[in-house]
């Protein structure tokens, strides 16, 4: 459907924990946000129903609309199929085919913290930047490129998947196969099963959210010693980031963005470790919350020359 037939544009960013669905106007409005819980445990066609079930109230109440999907991972140019999602009940899934046929609606795809980079660079808290590096951490840990308000996404949709370089060979396994990746440190998931593995087998697991909370007031705690090492790895991989491609500014999104004083420890971190005498790279927090991912979902789904104008607000 063309986006000059379509005064409405609907974003779902399809998450590991949460599947959310907001409504933008053409001049940029957020009209309408709803979420729900993902339930991937119970399956492909369990999400597909979630899907299903937030567009459909969004869909007969705005029919005519652009739709765009933000998934972890991408899809091969190769096979057409979802690969390096950390939802890993969807890899090998011919995802844009069966969410159109579910909902029947032509759909753009995009990773998610490619839409959250977009989203942040050009309504959040990187405009005027020309060179932007959006970093996810959630439920996973992912980033994304946005050059000259445009999304870098490279020949192979690999662009900004640093949430899978390794900082430690050594350390635990990834979904990925691999061990000691970026996410298993300083994503939600990734601190939980830290705690895990150090505490041992007969600890009770914790939340991230647990975790944190019992490092604040216990410093002489395991959790505490976790969080260290979480800032100390966040500074590492950024660091390593930087001294690779010198961004202009890097934006601070997901779940554990919310932790009160991130971006002044991080930072400090970062300035141990780059490879200059006078860092001066910008490590801001997201503007746009929680919800910076669908608002770019629906913008990738719209026509871009449309979005570069667009002033995202609440209605």
């Amino acid at each position: 459907m063309s986006s000059t037939l379509s005064p409405y544009h609907i974003g779902i960013d399809l998450g590991g924990t949460k599947i959310e669905l907001a409504v933008l106007s053409g001049a940029g409005s957020v009209l309408m946000r709803e979420r729900i819980a993902t339930q991937a445990h119970l399956g492909p066609d369990h999400i597909l129903d979630q899907v299903d079930l937030l567009y459909r109230g969004a869909s007969e109440k705005y029919p005519h609309h652009t739709l765009g999907v933000g998934t972890p991972g991408s899809l091969s140019s190769l096979t057409g199929k979802l690969r390096n999602s950390n939802t890993t009940c969807l890899n090998g899934l011919a995802l844009q085919e069966l969410i159109e046929e579910k909902l029947k609606h032509q759909i753009r795809i995009e990773n998610d913290a490619n839409c959250f980079a977009l989203a942040e660079a050009l309504h959040g808290a990187a405009q005027g930047y020309d060179c932007v590096f959006g970093v996810i951490m959630g439920t996973g840990c992912g980033g994304g490129w946005v050059f000259n308000r445009k999304l870098r996404a490279g020949p192979q949709h690999l662009s900004g998947e640093w949430g899978h370089t390794v900082i430690d060979p050594s350390g635990l396994e990834c979904f990925c196969g691999h061990r000691g990746c970026v996410e298993t440190f300083i994503s939600g998931s990734g601190i939980e099963r830290q705690y895990a593995f150090k505490a041992g087998e007969r600890a009770a697991p914790k939340s991230s959210e647990q975790i944190f909370y019992q490092a604040q007031v216990d410093p002489d705690s395991l959790e505490h010693q976790v969080v260290e090492d979480f800032y100390k790895h966040t500074g590492q991989a950024l660091a390593n980031l930087i001294n690779t491609m010198d961004p202009d500014v890097i934006v601070l999104g997901g779940g554990l963005s919310n932790i009160k004083g991130l971006s002044k420890r991080v930072t400090e971190e970062v300035e141990k470790r780059v490879f200059t005498e006078e860092f001066k790279t910008p490590i801001l927090v997201n503007q746009l919350g929680d919800s910076a991912g669908v608002i770019g979902a629906a913008l990738m789904g719209a026509d871009l020359k449309l979005n570069t104008h667009l002033k995202i607000g609440n209605n």
